[in-house]
């Protein structure tokens, strides 16, 4: 059974991106959120294997939506995105339970490479 995995970015080009890299590398998306708040409804409902969530978002940011979902569920994997230059926003990030990261715009490789490791 292909790993099952939540795309979480407020930009809808930025979840197509990862959208497309993670159905060509036989990865299947299972829902899609587009802040924070959404992102912890969608996690308890679809159960996804693993969430790639952008750290800047509008309602509430993917820092806050991390810790709420590590709440829910401590074992929750979660890969963050951001834009380059948000280094402290990053280590915010792992201390909050974030298993990885990947810098925007998005390289093919490294995103498999970060899900793959996450996903052991």
């Amino acid at each position: 059974m292909a790993n099952r995995i939540l795309i979480v970015d407020d930009a809808a080009f930025m979840r197509m991106m990862i959208r497309d890299i993670l159905s060509k590398n036989g990865y299947e998306v299972c829902g899609e959120a587009n802040d924070g708040a959404q992102a912890i409804e969608k996690y308890k409902e679809l159960k996804p294997d693993l969430i790639t969530m952008d750290i800047t978002m509008p309602e509430m940011d993917g820092i806050q939506a991390l810790k709420e979902i590590k709440k829910i569920e401590p074992s929750a994997k979660v890969i963050m995105c951001s834009a380059m230059g948000q280094q402290a926003m990053v280590i915010d990030a792992i201390q909050a339970g974030a298993k990885d990261f990947i810098v925007k715009p998005f390289q093919a490789d490294r995103v498999i490479e970060a899900i793959k490791k996450t996903l052991g």
